[in-house]
């Protein structure tokens, strides 16, 4: 039974076996009619997956590239590298929101540096007549208060004999005081009476008389008081005469001489005039030197020219109808401002400057008139040589070409810009945002505009809170234009 049973099975399998077999002979003989059919099923089906990946791929990058321009006009937005960013000077600084605040509206003035008449410069000149001996300065050098500039041994007749004369006087006076101590010994024993006593009195008081009108006289000549009591106290003529820096009374400008005496004043003499030590506003430039050493003088004759730079005038040339703004400056008491150009990219502010005073003429042909602005000036350079010498070198100099910036009006709550963040192109005016890695241009209308400022209108072109391009607006202008011209067309020359 179990045997019967398992051949059936048996029979089924190898059965099934041989079905297949034959099956697989049969496709294997016709292979030429169903393998191109299979072969193209399956490359429509690659086809149509690399078809939809492609799609996908590019609708993500579009829609990166619409999220990327967001709120852009490609005709009027700039891309900038961070190498092409510092190359047009947009640093950090250079980027900052815009905010609100006052603008003062200024009138630009020329301006020249000057002197201060009567300040600036002191004239030395000979007080007697001589020939100079000794020349204790050179043209250039810085010089302090109480330093020997010149010695003059002096060959004026008229002043050796005022001198001699005043020797006289003193030698007779004292001869007469001499016979007076004599003559009130001999009273007081009654030898003499009284009326000889009292008429050498009389001449001793002649003798005074004459002799202070003399001493008058030699100061009228130029000597000093010390000079003259040096002729009582050695009863020598003086033979040479030094001429020192005067002082100079900051307060009044009132020229003063030191206290001079016989011996020579240099600067070892006195600590307190120590050219290493004196600060540079209390020394003298020896401006020109007008004598050399073995030259004759008469009296009156300039030997040098001192100046004190220290403090000097921004002399600025305005019209008439400026007048009134310019008295109101003053009467506001309002800061000046001056420019100086440093080269041709570079300006800097002397800020809170003030206005000295207005000149009351005003000249015919050019219809202008002078405006005096102080300027308290700088050392740029100061050294001292190894013999003494000190050269000093200041920051402002006569003949200087300046600006003045006068303000004339305060207006409040405005959108100020330097005029570096403007382009103009024609009768328009731009300035660029900065919109993540874009530069976005706005045109915006311009209120104001002088040399270092512009006052944009608040009309909704530019918020308070955007943030603008400080810089380089020019350079960013001829860069979007020369993107607006378009690369070369890859098609060209093909027909298609």
């Amino acid at each position: 039974m179990m045997d019967n049973l398992m051949l059936k099975q048996n029979g089924k399998w190898i059965l099934s076996l041989v079905i297949l077999i034959s099956a697989g002979l049969l496709a294997w003989s016709l292979q030429e009619q169903w393998l191109p059919v299979v072969q193209g099923w399956t490359q429509n089906k690659g086809t149509e997956g690399k078809q939809a990946e492609s799609k996908g791929t590019a609708d993500t990058h579009a829609d990166e590239e619409q999220h990327d321009h967001a709120g852009h006009d490609e005709a009027s937005s700039l891309e900038l590298s961070p190498q092409a960013r510092k190359n047009v000077g947009l640093t950090s600084d250079k980027l900052i929101p815009v905010k609100l605040k006052s603008f003062t509206r200024t009138i630009t003035i020329p301006a020249i540096v000057v002197e201060r008449p009567g300040k600036t410069r002191i004239t030395i000149v000979a007080p007697m007549t001589g020939i100079v001996t000794n020349v204790n300065v050179t043209a250039g050098e810085a010089v302090n208060p109480g330093r020997e500039l010149f010695k003059i041994r002096l060959t004026h007749e008229d002043l050796v004999q005022a001198q001699a004369a005043y020797l006289k006087t003193l030698g007779q006076l004292d001869v007469e005081r001499k016979e007076i101590a004599r003559i009130q010994d001999i009273t007081n024993r009654g030898v003499i009476a009284g009326k000889v006593l009292l008429e050498r009195e009389y001449a001793k008081e002649i003798l005074e008389a004459v002799l202070k009108a003399q001493r008058e006289a030699l100061l009228l000549h130029g000597f000093s008081s010390a000079q003259v009591d040096q002729i009582d106290k050695t009863r020598r003529l003086i033979k040479e005469h030094q001429i020192y820096v005067p002082r100079l009374n900051g307060q009044s400008g009132e020229v003063q001489l030191p206290n001079i005496k016989i011996r020579r004043i240099s600067a070892t003499d006195d600590s307190s005039l120590d050219p290493k030590t004196l600060p540079p506003q209390s020394l003298f430039i020896v401006q020109s030197m007008k004598v050399s050493k073995g030259d004759f003088v008469q009296a009156g004759d300039t030997l040098c020219v001192l100046a004190d730079y220290s403090d000097l005038y921004l002399k600025g040339q305005a019209f008439e109808q400026e007048a009134d703004e310019l008295t109101r400056c003053m009467e506001k008491q309002w800061p000046v401002q001056a420019i100086q150009e440093v080269n041709n990219k570079e300006k800097k502010l002397l800020n809170h400057l003030k206005i000295d005073y207005l000149d009351n003429q005003i000249e015919t042909d050019s219809r202008t008139f002078s405006v005096f602005v102080n300027l308290p000036n700088q050392v740029q350079y100061d050294a001292v040589r190894q013999n003494g010498n000190r050269f000093i070198t200041w920051k402002f100099k006569p003949g200087q070409r300046m600006q003045l910036r006068v303000p004339v009006e305060i207006w409040e709550k405005q959108i100020v810009l330097p005029v570096e963040a403007i382009a103009s192109e024609g009768a328009e005016h731009f300035v660029f945002q900065e919109n993540g890695a874009h530069f976005d241009r706005r045109p915006v209308h311009i209120l104001y505009q002088d040399q270092l400022w512009a006052v944009i209108q608040n009309d909704g072109s530019v918020f308070p809170g955007d943030k603008i391009a400080l810089a380089g607006a020019h350079q960013l202008q001829m860069a979007l234009k020369n993107k607006a011209g378009g690369g070369v067309d890859p098609h060209a020359g093909h027909s298609h």
